[in-house]
């Protein structure tokens, strides 16, 4: 009798040239004040804006030199159309409504979460980023087993990357505190209600993990 091949642990340590690292909707509209039409009473004292500003987006800097350095996989996913008139976005995004155009610089990310070189930059219209991009085909030609998410928000466009994921084979991490939503209490009980679908982590766990890697052979 042919023995079961044992079942990985979420939290099992990554693996060189299978792991990525996948920011959600970094963009400037959401984390400067005064570029989101739709919520121009927020002043720069917001718990959103202070949060991403003093916690969120320095993890991910830290995030993202750690991987790089590592030779990890980096992608990056963001609200935009693909036409400048939106037509081309889904009915959720119609109806609630959320449209940024190709041609609407704050749609982009900040300078220091920026791409780099050829990393993957995939506009969605979508809540979950394997709804309407080509994400998951992506990172199996890539070779990708672990996925390592953060960004914004939690309890939404993370949220749904982490259980589509999930859903679709991949190991997955969540970086809690490289993650951020409109108030604390949003941001814990998303990590509570999604925490089953994944490996939830701080940054420091996390850029240990990419530094291990760095020292592979």
């Amino acid at each position: 009798m042919t023995a079961k091949t044992p079942l990985p642990r979420r939290d099992e340590p990554f693996q060189k040239g299978a792991t990525a690292l996948l920011l959600v909707d970094m963009q400037r509209i959401w984390l400067e004040p005064g570029l989101d039409p739709d919520y121009a009473d927020r002043g720069p004292d917001h718990y959103i804006y202070r949060q991403t500003r003093e916690v969120t987006i320095p993890n991910q800097v830290r995030l993202l030199k750690a991987a790089r350095e590592a030779g990890v996989e980096v992608l990056h996913t963001i609200i935009q159309s693909l036409t400048e008139d939106g037509r081309d976005r889904s009915l959720d995004h119609k109806l609630t409504p959320i449209h940024i155009p190709p041609s609407m610089r704050e749609g982009l990310p900040p300078e220091e979460l920026a791409p780099v070189g050829d990393e993957i930059l995939l506009p969605k219209t979508s809540s979950g980023v394997f709804n309407s991009t080509n994400l998951d085909y992506l990172l199996k030609n890539l070779g990708i087993r672990n996925l390592v998410v953060c960004g914004m928000l939690t309890d939404q466009c993370v949220d749904m990357t982490v259980r589509d994921g999930a859903d679709r084979g991949y190991l997955v991490t969540c970086v809690s505190d490289a993650c951020a939503a409109p108030s604390q209490e949003r941001h814990d009980g998303a990590l509570k209600a999604f925490g089953g679908y994944c490996w939830v982590a701080d940054t420091a766990t996390v850029v240990g993990r990419f530094e291990a890697l760095g020292r592979e052979a």
